[in-house]
C-alpha cells in the first residue's frame, strides 16, 4: 500500500513517523507493507524533513502520483482539502482524512464518489480523535438502531469548564491559560463558540440514523456566557455544566444541538475532565455504551488515521457513512424549540418587592413550572441572582417566557436558560 500524505503539520507528521517507526508491525496487520511514497506541504521546510521518495507542494501532483491511498490533513471546509480529496478519488486513489468541516459540510457528495469509483474514503480521525466512535457507528452498533448520541466532543471546552469549576475563575482568565499551553487557538471562536463541536456531531448523527450530514440543522450555542456563579450553583444541585453535541431522535424529527448542558454528578459524561471527550451512544435494546479519550493531539489522532489506513489495506472499502451514499435520507430536523427538557434559569434582578412575583407571573403565562429555587442575599435595591430548576418543559416555551422577562425593568441582564441532562 503505497501512501501519500498532505499537510505535515502536527498531525500529519505524527502520521509520517508512526509509519516510519512502527512500519514493520503496522505491515503485518494490515496483510500487506505500508510505505509512504510521496508528501505534500507547501513549506519547503517540512517537506525537507521527511525521507519520502517524492516530495510536492501541489496537491494535483500528488493526486496523479504513484501513490494508492491519499491522506487529507490540510483542512478546512472548502479550497484545497476537498479539491485534493475529489482529485484522488477521480484518479482511483483511497482516501483517508481528519477533516471535520469538510465532511460535515460535503460529506454526502464525497461519499456518493467515493461509492461510484470503488474507492475507500474513512475519517475516524475527524471525530474525537484516538476514540473509535465512527467505526463503532458503522460498523458495531447497528443491529438495534440507535435513539440518541451524546458527547462532549471539544477538549477545549471541556479544559476551560473543568478549570473554572476547580478554581472558580472567569471564563475569560481560564481561556487565556488554555491558549498559553496550546489547548485553544489564538483565535479560539470555532472552539468556544460551539463550531468545532457542531461538525462532528453532524457527522455522529449521519452514522446514527442513515441520513446525510446536515452541518445547517444543527442549533449552536457556545461557552462565553457561562459564568462561576453558574457553575457554583450547578454543583449545589448536583449537576457540572459540560458543552454537549446531543443527536436525538423524536417523533418531530431529528434534533441536533451543540450547548452548555446540566450534567448529573456521578454520571459518565459528567466525570470526563480536562481535555478528553466523551460520547455516549443509546443503542436501544443493546444499551448505552460510553466511549472515553483524548480528542485531539498528534498521537492519538495519528493512531486513528493509521487504523483507517490498516482497514483499508486490509480490503475494508465499504460504506463512508454505514449505508450506501445513495440511500442516505435527508435529515428531517426537529422544528427549533421543540426539544423538552428541564431547565436551570438564573436572573440577575434588582432586589425589589415584587420582582419574583413578577418573573414567576411570566413564567405561569408561558406553561413553565418550577421544581426548585434559590434567592441569595438580601441587599435592596442592589443586584441577585434568583436561580430555578423548571419542570420538564417546551424550549420554546422556557425561551419566550425569558424574552417577556426580560424586557423587565428589574432584570438587569440577559436571563440564563441551561438544560439538565440528567442520564
Amino acid at each position: 500500500m503505497k501512501i501519500g500524505i498532505a499537510g505535515l503539520g502536527t498531525v500529519g507528521g505524527g502520521v509520517a513517523k508512526a509509519l516510519g517507526a512502527h512500519g514493520e508491525l503496522l505491515g503485518l496487520r494490515a496483510s500487506t507493507p505500508l510505505e509512504v511514497v510521496a508528501v505534500c506541504d507547501r513549506d519547503a521546510d517540512k517537506r525537507a524533513q521527511f525521507d519520502a521518495p517524492q516530495k510536492f507542494d501541489d496537491i494535483k501532483a500528488l493526486a496523479a502520483s504513484n501513490a494508492d491511498l491519499i491522506v487529507e490533513l490540510i483542512g478546512g471546509e472548502n479550497g484545497a482539502a476537498p479539491m485534493l480529496v475529489e482529485a484522488a478519488l477521480n484518479a482511483g486513489k483511497h482516501v483517508v482524512t481528519a477533516n471535520k468541516a469538510m465532511m460535515a459540510r460535503h460529506g454526502a457528495r464525497l461519499a456518493a464518489l467515493a461509492e461510484q469509483k470503488g474507492r475507500a474514503l474513512r475519517f475516524e480521525a475527524a471525530v474525537a480523535g484516538g476514540i473509535p466512535i465512527v467505526k463503532s457507528l458503522r460498523e458495531s452498533l447497528m443491529v438495534y438502531g440507535i435513539s440518541a448520541v451524546r458527547g462532549i466532543l471539544n477538549g477545549t471546552c471541556n479544559y476551560i469548564l473543568t478549570q473554572m469549576e476547580a478554581t472558580g475563575r472567569s471564563f475569560e482568565d481560564v481561556l487565556k491559560d488554555a491558549q498559553a499551553l496550546g489547548y485553544a487557538e489564538a483565535d479560539p471562536e470555532l472552539d468556544v463558540g460551539g463550531g468545532d463541536t457542531a461538525h462532528k456531531l453532524a457527522l455522529l448523527t449521519s452514522l446514527a440514523f442513515g441520513v446525510k450530514p446536515d452541518l445547517d440543522s444543527v442549533a449552536v450555542q457556545g461557552i462565553r456566557n457561562i459564568t462561576p456563579e453558574d457553575i457554583s450553583f450547578a454543583r449545589e444541585f448536583g449537576y457540572r455544566i459540560k458543552l454537549l453535541g446531543i443527536a436525538k431522535k423524536t417523533q418531530a424529527g431529528i434534533d441536533q444541538r451543540v450547548q452548555p448542558a446540566m450534567v448529573k454528578a456521578g454520571t459518565a459524561l459528567a466525570d470526563v475532565e480536562g481535555v478528553l471527550n466523551g460520547v455516549v451512544v443509546n443503542a436501544n435494546e443493546a444499551g448505552p455504551f460510553f466511549f472515553e479519550g483524548r480528542g485531539a493531539g498528534e498521537c492519538p489522532t495519528a493512531n486513528a488515521v493509521i487504523a483507517d489506513i490498516v482497514d483499508i489495506a486490509r480490503g475494508n472499502t465499504g460504506s463512508v457513512f454505514g449505508l450506501p451514499a445513495d440511500n442516505l435520507l435527508a435529515l428531517s430536523a426537529a422544528p427549533t424549540g421543540s426539544a423538552s427538557s428541564a431547565y436551570y434559569l438564573r436572573f440577575q434582578v434588582l432586589d425589589v418587592p415584587g420582582v419574583l412575583a413578577e418573573i414567576a407571573g411570566h413564567l405561569a403565562k408561558w406553561r413553565v413550572s418550577i421544581e426548585s429555587m434559590i434567592q441569595r442575599g438580601r441587599a435592596p435595591g442592589e443586584a441577585v441572582s434568583i436561580v430555578m430548576i423548571t419542570h420538564e418543559t417546551k424550549a420554546s416555551d422556557v425561551a419566550g417566557a425569558l424574552d417577556t422577562i426580560s424586557q423587565s425593568a428589574n432584570v438587569i441582564a440577559p436571563p440564563c436558560m441551561i438544560p439538565m441532562e440528567s442520564k
